[in-house]
């Protein structure tokens, strides 16, 4: 197939994923809005906001939303201006929301961050932080796959077709040498796009052999005999690559720098402290999970999960770049051009005034 058939079909699938997102949910599931009646008395709007809405994805490689939600901490720093929130299932939808001006902020993966900038030509979106690292494993079934090699001729889930970890998983394929046609999901490898909430079921029916998953999907297969086949981290220089960044609205950051330094400086302060208290910080994520979602995570699916991921305020760019550059091999996405993509002037700001260094924008950032 020509790479600009394949793009067209790329981009359709992914214009039309937000669509059957937001009808099943609206723009993601809304978040109790409860932080009104944390806004101390007499305190100040930031810029005269009533509100400030942030997006985030109800699992563990948002960590630094969840607990800063739960634990106030972007309320604190809100002064008398709003929290309020929204919990999203794909980035696709987060991303709409954003576009539409339902959110101002969010938490998000980095290939839906890179297709949403480079649809808009630039023009809608900046990521102005980091978040997490790694959490990505693949995961499988032990009486099917003893070794990697193995995975030749399985059946393997990801999330979504285009996702981060799509993208990945055909990346690695790539690099065994093996043949895989990126929209079938046919070949060497059949690559079976599956929601991360009815993977676990696939996976126990035998429809799939394994996944390529983060946490807390990957978590909940192993709690159900699979195991832990690849770490992706281990793939990456340093073990260490973007999971989740924060983004905003490029017509809110221009219009509205001293809320979203704020917002900012929250997720740094969250960050330092769930370093600080892991324990207690684990278990106020789980909380907000279960006012989320009605279900709080079983012991043996948290510890795990929470174990993998590593917190980060550094976006690690070099690393997102790297995985545009996967999304080209893998025949997903055309030689995007992220320059600007990074506005990281007031993360550097808040880093700064913490004394901790300034992070790099790995050349992509705002000239």
């Amino acid at each position: 197939m020509p790479a600009t058939s394949a793009l067209r079909r790329t981009l359709a699938v992914i214009a039309a994923l937000p669509l059957l997102t937001l009808a099943a949910c609206g723009y993601g599931s809304q978040a109790k809005d409860d932080d009104t009646a944390k806004i101390a008395a007499g305190a100040e709007k930031i810029d005269g906001l009533d509100s400030v809405r942030i997006g985030y994805f109800g699992n563990i490689t948002h960590a630094t939303p969840l607990v800063a939600h739960q634990k106030g901490f972007f309320q604190k720093a809100l002064g008398g201006t709003e929290a309020k929130y929204a919990v999203f299932n794909a980035g696709p939808s987060e991303i709409e929301a954003l576009n539409s001006g339902s959110i101002d902020i969010g938490w998000i993966g980095p290939s839906p961050a890179i297709n949403g900038y480079t649809k808009s030509g630039g023009k809608n979106l900046r990521i102005i932080g980091g978040s997490a690292s790694g959490g990505v494993k693949l995961v499988v079934n032990p009486d099917r796959i003893k070794s990697l090699k193995d995975v030749k001729g399985k059946r393997i889930a990801t999330p979504q077709l285009g996702n981060t970890q799509d993208v990945a998983f055909l990346n690695w394929v790539a690099e065994q040498g093996w043949k895989v046609d990126a929209q079938s999901g046919k070949g060497d490898v059949t690559v079976v796009r599956s929601d991360n909430k009815v993977t676990p079921n696939a996976y126990k029916s035998g429809s799939v052999d394994g996944a390529w998953v983060p946490e807390p999907t990957a978590s909940r297969l192993v709690a159900e005999g699979g195991k832990v086949l690849l770490d992706e981290s281990t793939l990456w220089p340093d073990e260490k690559f973007v999971i989740t960044n924060i983004i905003v609205s490029q017509k809110f950051l221009e219009e509205h720098p001293k809320a979203v330094e704020a917002v900012l400086g929250a997720s740094v302060d969250t960050n330092e402290w769930i370093t600080a208290h892991p324990d207690e910080a684990k278990a106020a994520a789980n909380a907000q999970l279960e006012e989320d979602s009605g279900k709080a995570l079983p012991a043996d699916v948290l510890d795990p999960a929470w174990e993998s991921i590593k917190l980060t305020d550094d976006p690690l760019a070099a690393t997102l770049d790297a995985e545009a550059e996967h999304a080209v091999k893998a025949g997903l996405l055309e030689r995007p051009d992220l320059n600007g993509i990074y506005d990281l002037t007031l993360l550097n700001k808040v880093l700064k005034a913490k004394g901790k260094p300034a992070v790099d924008d790995a050349g992509l950032g705002v000239e």
